[in-house]
């Protein structure tokens, strides 16, 4: 890999994006200088101080944690450009006026060191040019740097280069992307748009195009363009609004000005009532109006032919839906074709004008297929990019069915499809295992050589690319999976949950020792690694079928199985690393905590939720936190457990869930030694590299801890005075207390002397008897059915 390294960065302009992208450069520990204009009055960096306010607000978080923002210093253009000369990175993300952009490289010139990339955050305007005003010494080291809004969860950055670039700079700048921030990168065309915004944009307005066409409602688009179509829940026109229609329009005003002679030019402008709704300041989420409205609890839509808004509704077609739940791709695409049903010549109509779109404009837009694709898988949130998508329902009779439809005249534009399109193509697809189709060098591409992509042992893979390692299985049972991967290290097992959800149920629990028992017996140790999520926690089903047979003795039997899967984890005789990303709730969350130590994704939301079920953490949950408090009392002068169990009983009380990895470790549920890692698609080499590392530093495995001092009963009653106030402030319900109650219990070591002296099995014991009397509660059944009926807690 590169020795490229940011210590520190400066992001130009404290807008929307500006201050994001500033965030997430905190996010990866990037200390940064937020820039802005300065203020007229009062103190210069009020508009920035601003921005970094707002950043707290923002829901959801563009920050990993709310100390992130320390790292972000605020600055403006008149008194502090001298602290750019420290910058490796430098970021530009002011308004999309080229005039602008000039003037601010003209006066940043002089402070920028030799060393440093300066970089544009514009969205679509021409990267060449912007290089141009830039100083001439500087443009070696110029480039086009598109993030997506929002930067943090938006994992698509499209990299463009100058004429002048300097190659190199664009391997070490996309290496540094990929690892230290977590993003996904397209090396983009110096075009108007790039690739994602061009292609997305252009779908949009299909969209809209289609629509008015054939007279169908903003909602029922938005039902046929969501999830259904492996599209996002925010579809088309929840989309728009989202980005904001003044927004929307810039970028399409981009494509209008700049794309004169494109066959699709005459669509490339708003629709009459788009240019409306924008003129009285209907900008969409961010004004609380635009093609949706709220209205209370209810969601209005705007209806062109009342001229006003109505409740939404959306419903798909019973027809169309059933062509749409077909799962052969080249079945669907032939009856939404032949279909005369208006929802079904919009969709066939949608697909058509955008594989038309991308295959005429491959060579112009994107180096390969693969770059187009991913851009709008990591760009737009598509299930599948659009050459996926029409390689998946058969290349030739798509391609046939198109020009067909071009010649019938029934496409947006009559231009032909290119010739390349019924060449080798159509019999080899345009995703093949030796690479993706480049229009421009008519041939195949393979993937990108970087080092740093050897760190991602199972990339994100388009259809037809070719099989992924699938690693060699040493032991499965119906829910867990024991295999190695003898290319990258056969001396680590890996240890993976396969049950939906990786829910854990019975054959997880059951199974657990005897994976850990094989793994210690023939390797040097085991990385705990499934995609997300991570864990759902225990299979509800399962219990709730015991509490119906009244099994309640199988029960804590199971719940003790439970514990000793958590203890086999915590005592093995190798190191056990958790690699840990999406969701990892209830006894995932127990799982990992017990493991020896965790890598842990960014994007990784943990926590003990078993409150909202109307129990408490069983598994050897409350076990460790009442282990770590004594710990840590006895590093203080007091020696008092209880300073240490008041926060985390609160974390548990309330269910509350991480919103970051980094979060997780400010609640207990990660430690401070634990690795976090930007990018997923990391998360397993970086966890088999520390088991390696710590089985060749001598692993041995921990001692259970002997004389555990716990808080008692003065630390069950001072829990009880905290719940008492909430119950009389209607916060809690009877139920939540009594709840509570049973996680301070544990918490506390149980109803006994306060600083008394415990071993590790008695708070088990304390555990596992309170979580199987929260069972036999009416009450805490009733929360439990609710959640498998609906997903949702229940407040009773």
């Amino acid at each position: 890999m590169s020795n490229f390294i940011v210590r520190r960065a400066a992001v130009l302009g404290a807008g929307v994006m500006g201050a994001q992208i500033a965030a997430h450069l905190a996010n990866a520990e990037v200390p940064v200088v937020l820039f802005d204009l300065p203020a007229k009055d009062g103190d210069p960096n009020r508009i920035v101080g601003q921005a970094i306010d707002a950043l707290r607000k923002l829901e959801p978080s563009p920050l990993a944690s709310q100390d992130r923002v320390t790292y972000i210093d605020a600055a403006n253009y008149s008194q502090h450009l001298d602290q750019l000369r420290d910058c490796d990175l430098i970021i530009e993300a002011i308004a999309e006026k080229m005039e602008w952009k000039d003037d601010l490289y003209r006066l940043i010139g002089p402070f920028v060191s030799p060393s440093a990339i300066v970089a544009s955050n514009t969205s679509g305007l021409s990267i060449e040019r912007l290089s141009q005003g830039v100083p001439e010494t500087l443009r070696p080291r110029f480039c086009g740097v598109h993030f997506f809004n929002p930067p943090r969860y938006m994992p698509l950055v499209e990299l463009i280069a100058a004429r002048s670039t300097d190659p190199s700079l664009l391997d070490d700048l996309e290496s540094w992307l990929v690892s230290r921030l977590g993003k996904s990168v397209v090396r983009a065309l110096d075009t108007p748009n790039f690739v994602a915004n061009r292609v997305g944009v252009f779908s949009i307005l299909a969209v809209m195009h289609h629509t008015q066409r054939l007279g169908l409602g903003f909602d029922v688009v938005d039902s046929l363009t969501g999830p259904i179509i492996g599209r996002p829940k925010s579809a088309t026109y929840r989309t728009a609004d989202v980005v904001g229609l003044d927004t929307l329009a810039h970028v399409v005003k981009t494509m209008q000005d700049t794309l004169p002679d494109d066959p699709w030019h005459a669509y490339y402008r708003v629709p009459a009532w788009l240019a409306a709704l924008i003129g009285r300041g209907a900008l969409g989420q961010k004004t609380r109006a635009g093609i949706f409205r709220k209205d209370g609890r209810a969601i209005k839509v705007l209806d062109l032919t009342l001229q006003d808004y109505r409740d939404s509704a959306g419903a798909i077609d019973p027809t169309v839906l059933a062509i749409l739940e077909n799962r052969s791709p080249a079945e669907k695409f032939a009856q939404l074709r032949n279909s005369g049903h208006p929802q079904a010549q919009f969709l066939w109509a949608i697909f058509r004008d955008i594989f038309h779109y991308v295959a005429f404009h491959l060579a112009d837009i994107a180096d390969n297929a693969r770059d187009l694709d991913c851009a709008m898988r990591w760009g737009f949130g598509w299930a599948q990019g659009p050459f996926e998508s029409w390689q998946a329902a058969g290349w030739q009779t798509i391609a046939e069915a198109v020009q067909a439809d071009i010649d019938a005249g029934r496409t947006m534009s009559q231009v032909p499809l290119p010739a390349w399109v019924f060449g080798p193509v159509a019999q080899l697809g345009v995703h093949t295992a030796q690479g993706s189709y480049s229009a421009s060098a008519d041939s195949y591409r393979p993937r990108s050589t970087l080092p740093v992509y050897k760190r991602q042992i199972f990339p994100e893979r388009v259809l037809g690319e070719g099989p992924l390692m699938v690693g060699t299985t040493v032991w499965e049972n119906a829910g867990l999976r024991l295999w190695t991967l003898p290319q990258i290290d056969q001396g680590i097992a890996i240890l993976s949950v396969t049950t939906r959800n990786h829910t854990l149920g019975r054959d997880v629990i059951v199974g657990l020792p005897e994976a850990i028992a094989r793994a210690e017996a023939d390797y040097q140790g085991l990385v705990l690694w499934h995609e997300a999520p991570f864990a759902y926690g225990a299979n509800l089903k399962e219990v709730t079928q015991a509490i119906a047979d009244g099994e309640f003795e199988l029960l804590e039997g199971y719940v003790a199985d439970f514990q000793k899967a958590s203890m086999c984890l915590k005592y093995a005789k190798l190191p056990v690393i958790a690699a840990v990303q999406g969701m990892a709730l209830g006894g995932g969350c127990e799982f990992l905590m017990h493991a020896t130590s965790r890598v842990i994704a960014l994007e990784s939301y943990i926590g003990l939720v078993e409150a909202g079920v109307g129990l408490i953490p069983a598994g050897g949950g409350c076990k460790e936190f009442a282990i770590r408090a004594a710990q840590s009392a006895a590093k203080t002068a007091g020696n008092d457990p209880f300073e240490f169990i008041q926060p985390v009983f609160m974390t548990i009380a309330m269910a509350k869930v991480s919103k970051s990895g980094v979060q997780a470790r400010e609640l207990g549920f990660a430690l401070e030694s634990d690795k976090i890692v930007l990018n997923a698609k990391e998360l397993l080499y970086v966890a088999l590299r520390e088991a390696r590392g710590r089985a060749e530093a001598g692993y041995y495995p921990r001692l259970s801890p002997r004389g555990v001092k716990v808080a008692g009963r003065t630390g069950i009653a001072n829990c009880e005075l905290m719940l008492a106030n909430m119950k009389e402030g209607g916060m809690i319900s009877a139920h939540d207390y009594a709840v509570a109650k049973a996680a301070a219990t544990a918490l506390c070591g149980g109803d006994i002397e306060t600083g008394s002296l415990v071993d590790e099995q008695w708070l088990l014991t304390v555990e596992r008897k309170l979580f199987v009397e929260l069972l036999k509660n009416p009450k805490t059944q009733q929360r439990i059915q609710h959640m498998l009926d609906t997903g949702k807690p229940l407040r009773n």
